[in-house]
């Protein structure tokens, strides 16, 4: 998983898959389609591209796509805007230095650190608002108390496991405590394939996907079905062990001046059955009461 050409052939491939040829008013041709989906053909058509050069993007093989190509082609399969963003990163990837060389054997560096006062914020909001600090990959780099209760205990868990992507796959409660631990994992893959190709610590991201390709079925799964979709807002449940079911909403803010990090914010409505069980949660945990 450590070359661009890893991402761009599988997930362009894909792309072709998905989509349906008559209602895009292309016929079968001669003969009848052996496999679902677009022809390369097709694409470069749909693109105004040569079939050859639209081949070798596919494959890898192209190191300097345009902007301009990269747009016609995300037209031609019709991706939504993150796929498309997505796109744009791999491509652009190929073009920096280093982009041949395998990193599944990089990205074990120290974690970023969080400032002093991001951490200051987090605390302020402890009485109030669960707060927790992303990092590439997906990493939790801090959080608030009682952010640290509402699932896994995370003050009780090693450094290598702070990560959320590898407690959904590999921590043996994850589907105890998400009851909708499908959707969740979907999800969390598919917002993991959305940092591939950035500049922000890409080789941690990339680590991580590496290991968990190697040590859970089940991501693998998801990962190869080349979802992409940011997760910056939604809803999640949670069956808290302390205080029963949690529906949170979660708003998730990148933090411009520390590229790669997002606060991630988790609230529920006034006189819900969930601020209820935060503000018990809270007692516990020795925060204020809401």
């Amino acid at each position: 998983m450590g070359h661009a050409e890893d991402e761009i052939t599988p997930f362009l491939k894909a792309r072709r898959a998905a989509l349906d040829a008559a209602a895009l008013g292309l016929p079968n041709g001669l003969a009848r389609r052996r496999v679902r989906g677009l022809r390369r053909e097709e694409v470069a058509q749909l693109a105004g591209v040569s079939v050859d050069y639209y081949t070798r993007i596919e494959q890898g093989r192209a190191h300097a796509v345009s902007d301009a190509v990269v747009d016609a082609i995300a037209r031609a399969l019709r991706l939504t805007p993150d796929e498309h963003t997505y796109l744009r990163n791999i491509t652009q990837a190929r073009r920096r230095p280093g982009a041949d060389a395998d990193v599944c054997d990089a990205g074990r560096g120290p974690r970023p650190r969080v400032r002093p006062q991001i951490q200051e914020l987090l605390d302020a909001m402890e009485d109030t608002v669960p707060a927790i600090v992303y990092g590439p990959g997906m990493d939790m780099l801090a959080w608030n108390r009682i952010a640290g209760r509402i699932s896994f205990d995370f003050d009780a868990l090693p450094e290598a496991e702070l990560n959320s992507a590898r407690l959904i796959f590999l921590h043996p409660e994850a589907k105890a405590l998400h009851p909708e631990w499908e959707r969740e994992a979907e999800a969390t893959v598919a917002s993991v394939r959305a940092q591939i190709g950035r500049r922000e610590d890409e080789s941690r991201v990339r680590r991580v996907v590496c290991d968990l390709r190697e040590e859970s079925e089940e991501f693998r799964h998801y990962w190869d079905a080349q979802a992409v979709r940011e997760r910056s807002r939604g809803t999640k449940r949670i069956l808290n062990p302390e205080v029963g079911e949690l529906v949170l909403t979660y708003e998730a803010f990148a933090l411009p001046t520390d590229p790669g990090q997002h606060l991630c914010t988790y609230t529920a409505p006034k006189g819900s059955a969930t601020e209820m069980g935060l503000r018990a949660l809270a007692e516990r945990v020795g925060a204020s009461v809401f």
